[in-house]
């Protein structure tokens, strides 16, 4: 691997840049772990769920099934306070269960920038 990275300039580029990119992101949720309560940190996760899908650009983006435990440890919460959560955020429209979850990308992040 040092001999590919010291030879190849262009994988030696996109292999620190991908490594930048990753302490960003665990620096970040770093970060919200400590200074964010549950219900911020949940919209966060399903925003950054959200931005996994090919039409990352979409108002509405389908979101992987996954159990409520699962988002619990995501999180760091309960499952059951992910349960309260989810259902909050189904009633003031920022989510919505039709088989599938769909999440309001625009209206959530509102959630997150402006609390």
């Amino acid at each position: 691997m040092l001999r590919a990275l010291h030879d190849q300039a262009e994988l030696s580029e996109k292999f620190m840049g991908s490594l930048l990119a990753r302490n960003i992101d665990l620096e970040e949720d770093l970060c919200d772990q400590l200074f964010n309560h549950s219900e911020k940190r949940l919209a966060r996760v399903l925003l950054k769920l959200a931005r996994l899908s090919e039409h990352s650009t979409m108002r509405d983006a389908e979101v992987p099934a996954l159990s409520h435990e699962t988002l619990a440890e995501m999180v760091g919460t309960t499952r059951s306070r992910i349960n309260y959560f989810m259902n909050k955020f189904r009633k003031m429209g920022l989510i919505d269960y039709n088989g599938s979850l769909t999440v309001r990308t625009e209206l959530l992040t509102d959630l997150v920038l402006h609390d």
